[in-house]
């Protein structure tokens, strides 16, 4: 259990390619088996290769939590049913002209923070899905909730543009403690540079030894 800082396909933006719960490890097929074992052992999770949406960005397209998994509108068929019988998840596909819904929810096992942009009409079928409670609001203006809040059921972290009362709300519904932070060297947009769950995380190598600290102090490891 820890953090360990790590490049996918030579990338920092460790989040955009992969994406993970508790047990499994979402990457896109055909990553190098060789690099497998050192993530699948870091998460201590079992690795599952998919498309979505037929393109290997996984973590923007992709809502995860260890209860359910939600697709962008643009998902196919198959790749639903694929995740449905093989993760024993709920899988569903949000009927939404947005499919980056990995950037626009934030979720851990207590809760989720849903983006403005869906106007509340969906909060039932993500709560649904995630087994959570769904709220809507913006951080730090921006309505990109997903990828600027990294929730696991030990600990959050958030824009560092959040404000007090934003971080006591974004708490209240995740059910965790909220830290203002970035990743690699000063990004604010969390989730491109994380790969988390409540076990580990796996960050972007240009991730500094501060920001470390501040990790390490937000998901309590």
């Amino acid at each position: 259990m820890g953090i360990f800082r790590y490049d996918l396909y030579k990338s920092p933006n460790v989040g955009i390619f992969a994406k993970s719960n508790d047990k499994l490890v979402l990457l896109p097929h055909g990553y190098a088996e060789t690099k497998l074992k050192k993530i699948t052992e870091i998460l201590e999770s079992e690795p599952l290769f998919v498309s979505i949406a037929g393109n290997r960005i996984i973590g923007p397209m992709v809502v995860l939590n260890n209860t359910g998994m939600i697709l962008p509108s643009t998902a196919s068929d198959d790749e639903l049913i694929y995740l449905k019988s093989i993760t024993g998840l709920n899988v569903a596909k949000l009927d939404s002209k947005y499919t980056a819904v990995g950037n626009l929810i934030s979720a851990n096992d207590n809760g989720a923070i849903v983006s403005p942009l869906f106007k509340n009409e969906l909060d039932k079928q993500i709560g649904d899905v995630l087994g959570v409670e769904a709220h809507t609001m913006s951080v730090a203006d921006f309505n990109q909730t997903g990828s600027i809040i990294v929730a696991t059921n030990t600990g959050a972290a958030v824009h560092p543009k959040a404000t007090e009362e934003e971080i006591k709300i974004i708490s209240s519904v995740l059910k965790v403690e909220v830290e203002p932070l970035t990743i690699n060297g000063g990004i604010p947009y969390l989730s491109s540079g994380i790969v988390w769950n409540s076990k580990s995380l796996i960050v972007g190598s240009l991730t500094t030894g501060p920001e470390l600290i501040m990790l390490s102090r937000a998901f309590k490891m």
